[in-house]
């Protein structure tokens, strides 16, 4: 289903909901699997150990083609206990202290972006000169991967994640990226620092891990892409859908601008009312009850987040923005042993871009209507194709 409104969910959640918290749906394939709208029902079947996310298994349900093939199997495609071995190898690098001291950073980053937009005059498509350019630098700078081949990465993964693509886009695009980031790794055992970044986490992994056997190069190569691919896109998009629907809510916006210190709740509310990242799907392992239905083992269930989050039972009067609603709760990042890894970068780059963008440009504007903009198809990360503003 694809959304009419950049940052409302499809009209077709709301019907799906009126059948109750879990209903049958037909994926394009012609197989029958289970949509679950209720956000109760979605925050228990996320914790519960029989739906599985190994993507490798034959009965998993598939959206769109590309998403057999684009291979983004690491974290979150395999279950435990493989997937909690990388997660701890992963998960101190995205702790809120070490955020914390990544925030110096991040700030002139999004300084320099907002530099380059006012010195070129009165008026930019944020998407490319704002909203990619922020999070893509900052995963590449995390990482320890040079910035200068972001417009092939970036490319790459456009071509693995658009619902518009087809099977044999995303794998080629996957295997590019995987081989990119099997020549940066031999380069960084090979000790070529002079061309390659040498103080990010992959440098840490090549060291800790593949020189010592815990990780093969293959599964490292996976690990970085999948990082490098998490790390911009689902970021890059969320900010420009908050930025457009703050633009579209200027009484929240000027409430925001009076009131600093609403920024990180904003932020939350943010989350919760755009739910880019709409596609978490599990297969059964066994045969689960629950809403007064029993989902089958091998049945393909589908738990799309902007449905649980546009919940009323969890969030009175749901499709209201308000940037003072207590929204920590959503599940914009899922939730149990798959949640985001990465929630608390993405909360930091929220904040400081969002916050310094509204107050170093306090006249921004769209420069062109609402249906003029371009929606992301259903199947794919949600945003806007472009954000033409003017000041």
């Amino acid at each position: 289903m694809s959304r009419t409104c950049p940052y409302h969910p499809p009209p077709g959640y709301a019907n799906l909901r009126e059948r109750g918290p879990l209903s049958r749906a037909r994926l394009y394939d012609g197989r029958v699997a289970w949509v679950v709208t209720g956000y109760e029902e979605t925050r228990r079947l996320l914790v519960d150990p029989r739906l599985s996310s190994d993507r490798s298994r034959p009965d998993f349900p598939v959206l769109v083609p590309r998403m057999a093939a684009a291979r983004l199997t690491a974290l979150v495609g395999m279950d435990p206990p493989e997937h909690d071995v990388q997660r701890r190898m992963l998960i101190g690098n995205f702790t809120v202290r070490r955020v914390t001291a990544l925030r110096p950073s991040i700030r002139r980053i999004v300084d320099e972006r907002i530099d380059a937009l006012l010195a070129k005059g009165e008026g930019a498509d944020l998407i490319p000169e704002f909203a990619l350019p922020v999070p893509s630098t900052v995963i590449c700078e995390l990482l320890g991967v040079p910035y200068r081949d972001h417009e092939f990465f970036e490319e790459q993964t456009r071509r693995m994640l658009m619902a518009t693509s087809t099977a044999r886009q995303a794998a080629d695009a996957a295997t590019a990226l995987l081989g990119y980031f099997d020549t940066l790794i031999g380069a960084k055992l090979a000790g070529k620092g002079e061309h390659t970044p040498d103080d990010g986490l992959l440098d840490e992994l090549v060291e800790d891990r593949l020189r010592t056997g815990e990780l093969s190069r293959p599964d490292l190569a996976t690990i970085a892409m999948f990082l490098l691919v998490a790390g911009h896109e689902t970021t890059a998009n969320m900010i420009g859908l908050s930025i457009l629907a703050l633009l579209e809510h200027s009484g929240e916006l000027a409430r925001l601008r009076a009131d600093g210190t609403l920024l990180t709740g904003a932020v939350e509310e943010l989350l919760r009312f755009l739910s880019v990242a709409d596609e978490l799907q599990r297969v059964a392992a066994a045969d689960i009850e629950i809403g007064g239905v029993v989902i089958e083992q091998g049945d393909g269930v589908y738990l799309p987040n902007a449905a649980a989050n546009r919940s009323a039972e969890a969030f009175p009067d749901p499709d209201m923005f308000d940037i003072t609603r207590s929204s920590r709760h959503h599940l914009a990042f899922g939730y149990g042993v798959h949640q985001c890894i990465g929630q608390n970068l993405a909360r930091a780059e929220l904040e400081i871009a969002l916050g310094r963008l509204i107050t170093r440009i306090p006249t921004l504007r769209l420069a062109e209507p609402l249906d003029a903009l371009g929606t992301k198809p259903g199947g794919s990360v949600q945003g806007v194709l472009r954000l033409p503003v003017t000041w």
